[in-house]
């Protein structure tokens, strides 16, 4: 798969900082579906980390947009998080995790640069913390899974088909944060 979405494509972009707990559950679902399934031809999975506005090629190519992210809902840790619209920029300056500056200066250089996706989703589970270290919380670990799935059924519902990757089968066509920072230069 190529490093830019085809024009027009479906991105689905993982977003988080891996050494802060929780915060990286959005680029651990989006490489878990990355691994399990092959993504068809129009829909690039994209490990975005924490790069922040590098990303705005990439997410101003794209007509659809679906953000996997740590979100803050008031919910208890672990729960399921869908929003739509309007509702996406609200929480991107409010109750996104850590980096939601960026995130919400992305969402504003597309509005500027008149260049606002079609569709734009975000699916993500409420953290329990958000601090310095490697692992996640219990309750975010046991409902990855389920991020995972909705993840996949955003895809689908968005008309594209996901075949499941055999067990030897490598995914190729991962552009994960490291490619990405590489092909930024950074």
């Amino acid at each position: 798969m190529s490093a830019q979405a085809p024009s027009g494509g479906f991105l689905v972009l993982g977003l988080g900082n891996l050494l802060c707990g929780d915060d990286g559950l959005g680029v651990t679902a989006v490489t878990a579906v990355a691994r399990r399934y092959q993504v068809p031809e129009g829909v690039l999975l994209l490990d975005g980390g924490t790069l922040g506005l590098s990303l705005l090629g990439w997410l101003s190519e794209a007509e659809d947009i679906l953000l996997v992210d740590a979100i803050r809902d008031g919910g208890e840790p672990g729960t399921l998080v869908h929003l739509e619209g309007d509702e996406v920029e609200h929480a991107a300056r409010e109750r996104l995790s850590v980096h939601q500056i960026g995130v919400s200066d992305l969402l504003d250089s597309l509005r500027l640069l008149d260049a606002w996706p079609r569709r734009l989703a975000l699916v993500g589970l409420e953290p329990e913390h958000l601090e310095l270290g490697l692992s996640r919380s219990d309750a975010v670990e046991s409902a990855l899974p389920i991020l995972v799935d909705a993840v996949v059924a955003e895809i689908r519902a968005r008309g594209h088909r996901l075949t499941p990757r055999t067990e030897h089968e490598e995914p190729a066509d991962l552009l994960d944060g490291r490619h990405a920072a590489r092909s930024l230069g950074l």
